[in-house]
């Protein structure tokens, strides 16, 4: 088969299979996950709250993570990123892990945690190699950020196979913030760039002050979850914290003036995207301070809609612009941007207002989000498996 070959153009940097078998492979998982809620489930599969929380984890937004990275630092330190044989290797790990744990119950648990395990590792070492080789001391906290990670998906694989359910949502949660962070971090470096080369306006220069507070806040908001220091802060503080780095980050994006992006899908995608973080946050403070709203539909409007927003959005530019390509995607993809927007607001604030209609609202949402990534995979196939126009490498 052509695309087991290393030399093959899909091979050629990490973000050509990363970010269109991660997009494919979401659309799969929803589609499932929505049938599971229906009660439909194949006996040899598995489909339950674990493999649905970390398979959109470990599996989806790992994946976009890995190709986000290991493209990223060939810009960032000038040396060839991973390609070839080693991608391929990396993305046949990945792939089994996909496999292992959607046919968990015919294989013992342990070995489909090893080789689950394994792939961010593989990542980090890469990513690590490239970065060392030229001292790039700034991105190198991406590599302990990795490790943790796989520290929480080895607990997440422990608490499931022994029944510890506590285990498990912990691990979601606390990845679930960390990917937050991680956005948090890039896009203060992109969106402003993007924004103001894409409108073709100035550039808004960020404010120091508020720059510290909202990646502090994040930090620490990140490190209350990943310590269980949530079970035990009174929970009025706990809603102070979260509301004050909403704020935070509402006064940051609304500085990158969404204003000036309507008639550039990816920028607007973007800016929405990023919106759903001060949401999601302000949802968390509400469910600590007793509103009706469960800690899982305030979560779901930071993994479905920043996360899911954030990762749709960014694959759709990253894909054109290290293909050599311009950055104008097709009409459809607009489409795409807003069924994804719609699947977050669907299973996040129309729960709330609706919560008689909770179980329809579930399923709705998984269909939209499958549709959206779905129109990802069909524009940019081609794109993803095809040379770059310039004939350069990559």
């Amino acid at each position: 088969m052509k695309f087991l070959n290393p030399a093959a153009p899909f091979w050629g940097q990490a973000f050509r299979p990363m970010f269109l078998l991660a997009a494919g492979f979401s659309s799969l998982a929803l589609a499932l996950w929505g049938l599971a809620l229906q009660g439909q489930q194949l006996r040899i599969m598995e489909l339950g709250t674990f493999w649905h929380s970390h398979e959109m984890l470990f599996g989806f937004a790992a994946a976009v993570i890995a190709g986000f990275l290991l493209t990223a630092v060939q810009n960032w330190t000038g040396r060839r990123a991973t390609n070839g044989l080693p991608l391929l290797i990396l993305t046949l790990v990945w792939l089994a892990g996909r496999g292992l744990m959607l046919f968990a119950p015919l294989v013992p648990w342990w070995f489909t945690a090893l080789v689950d395990l394994a792939f961010l590792p593989l990542v980090a070492w890469f990513f690590w190699q490239l970065l060392y080789a030229v001292r790039q001391q700034r991105n190198y906290f991406f590599v302990p950020v990795l490790v943790l990670m796989t520290a929480v998906n080895a607990a997440m694989h422990w608490g499931n196979a022994h029944n510890d359910m506590a285990l498990v949502l912990w691990g979601s949660h606390a990845v679930s913030l960390m990917v937050v962070l991680l956005i948090t971090i890039v896009g203060g470096r992109v969106m402003p760039m993007f924004t103001a080369n894409g409108t073709m306006t100035p550039k808004v220069d960020s404010l120091p002050w508020l720059e510290k507070v909202v990646l502090g806040g994040m930090w620490l908001v990140v490190a209350i979850f990943l310590t269980t220091l949530d079970q035990y802060l009174p929970a009025p503080v706990l809603a102070v914290l979260l509301i004050l780095v909403a704020l935070a980050q509402a006064l940051r994006v609304a500085r990158w003036r969404i204003q000036v992006t309507w008639k550039v899908p990816l920028l607007w995608s973007l800016h929405l995207a990023y919106w759903c973080v001060p949401l999601g946050l302000l949802l968390l403070a509400l469910h600590y301070l007793g509103l009706p709203i469960t800690f899982s539909t305030a979560l779901h409007a930071l993994t479905a809609g920043a996360i899911g927003g954030m990762i749709l959005a960014m694959i759709a530019r990253v894909s054109l612009g290290h293909s050599g390509r311009r950055l104008e995607p097709q009409p459809l993809m607009s489409a795409g941007f807003a069924l994804l927007l719609a699947a977050a607001l669907v299973r996040t604030l129309a729960v709330i207002l609706w919560p008689a209609q909770t179980a329809v609202f579930y399923s709705v949402s998984a269909l939209l989000w499958v549709l959206a990534f779905a129109i990802f995979v069909a524009l940019y196939a081609r794109i993803l498996t095809s040379p770059r126009p310039d004939g350069r490498p990559g």
